[in-house]
């Protein structure tokens, strides 16, 4: 018996061919915003100048002589790379010779998700931010049910209306809990597809194109600030600066780090929503 008993603490460990797969948040953040200057940043610290002209004044024509042209006015935003965050991870090479994986590629792809959710959670943060068309505070997040979910997502499309704001492109991240609740009133179409992007597949409400996310900005007692708008409203640049691969001096594995910077302006405040939202008691 006691030889039994060696016998089995002999038994080796199984490393399994699958890796566990991993409930991720959906990353839909960049289709809110514009990349049009991404091409421009190398480093951390980088600085766009954007300028915008201002408006050009039209007047009556009397058929005398016409004024003297007038020097249009141009303000200028600056879009500041001040984001950074890095990975640094190995992974041993006894783990690499017993397992029936790569685990290495395997690790790059999570590093690349959880960098990718970090901006994703920031650009939706600094969209509630500095977005010009508020409704509700933390302190009086508007309260959602059945009987009014609908209906406010139409009302925020007429704010926009009113300024002015292209209808084209215009899109609402909801929390889950709010995508259930429009499921259950009549005049919004049932057969739901959430796409691997967040999209909520054929759901347009109020000129909104609706995605679902959770990785919104959240503040006590269940509220949620739900962030739209257009992506003229804020712009984005980022870029991986740094990737190295090295073999650390203390022990025998592989290890990479990476540093990745970006930045991020609101060039037009008025075309983004911060819609502060909590389920009704």
């Amino acid at each position: 018996m006691a030889f039994t008993t060696g016998y089995k603490n002999f038994i080796p460990t199984l490393w399994s061919a699958r890796l566990l797969s991993h409930l991720d948040n959906a990353l839909v953040a960049l289709q809110l915003v514009n990349r049009d200057y991404e091409g421009e940043i190398t480093a951390f610290g980088d600085t766009v100048k954007i300028n915008q002209i201002g408006n050009v004044t039209i007047k009556d024509y009397t058929g005398n002589d016409i004024d003297a042209p007038e020097e249009l006015d141009s303000t200028q935003l600056a879009l500041v790379i001040d984001q950074a965050k890095y990975f640094n991870f190995s992974v041993k090479d006894i783990a690499k010779a017993q397992a029936n994986v790569n685990l290495m590629d395997a690790a790059m792809a999570r590093a690349g998700y959880g960098m990718a959710s970090v901006v994703d959670t920031d650009i939706f943060s600094e969209i509630a931010a500095q977005a010009a068309n508020r409704v509700g505070t933390p302190a009086k997040a508007i309260e959602l049910d059945v009987a009014n979910a609908y209906d406010l997502i139409v009302d925020l499309g007429v704010t926009l209306d009113e300024k002015n704001v292209p209808r084209e492109g215009r899109k609402l991240v909801l929390p889950a809990w709010y995508l259930g609740l429009l499921s259950k009133d009549p005049r919004f179409t049932r057969n739901l597809e959430i796409l691997a992007n967040g999209v909520v597949e054929g759901a347009i409400v109020g000129g909104f194109q609706l995605l679902m996310s959770n990785n919104l900005k959240k503040e006590t007692g269940g509220v949620v600030h739900s962030v739209g708008g257009t992506t003229q409203g804020m712009t984005f640049a980022n870029q991986v600066v740094e990737t190295e691969a090295y073999r650390p001096e203390k022990n025998f594995s592989d290890a990479v780090k990476g540093l990745n910077v970006w930045g991020r302006k609101a060039v037009q405040p008025n075309c983004l929503v911060d819609f502060i939202i909590k389920p009704k008691a």
